[in-house]
């Protein structure tokens, strides 16, 4: 049930600031649909392998990505580049979907700083 409710809040809070942003910023939202133009590979490589396959996504697929901000979050916190581009492109076909990317995003961005702490600690003794 914990876990449940945490999916509870964290789609709350997301759907809170996309409407915060859609009304008063005036922020426009896609509505393409994910699976009209991706599978489960690319959905899969993009949570396991964010890196290599937003490279792959800006120099094979074409996609465009937001220039200097785009690349500082390639190199810092590409999880949440997926997350960001994710819920502006496809908020309103798949709301799930992009929630599911926050949450990896999310925990994913936590948990790898979480083990690069502990291993730098364990080198430090």
């Amino acid at each position: 049930m914990n876990l449940f409710f945490r999916f509870a809040v964290v789609f709350l809070a997301i759907a809170g600031a996309v409407a915060l942003s859609i009304g008063p910023a005036g922020l426009q939202f896609g509505t393409a649909n994910y699976w009209d133009h991706h599978g489960f590979a690319y959905l899969f490589f993009l949570a396991v392998f964010p890196r290599l396959t937003l490279l792959y996504a800006l120099f094979v697929g074409g996609a465009v990505w937001g220039g200097v901000v785009g690349w500082l979050g390639w190199i810092f916190a590409p999880r949440l580049l997926v997350a960001v581009l994710a819920t502006l492109e496809y908020w309103h076909a798949n709301p799930l979907l992009v929630v599911i990317a926050w949450l990896i995003a999310i925990g994913g961005e936590s948990g790898e700083k979480t083990y690069v702490r502990r291993r730098r600690v364990r080198a430090r003794r």
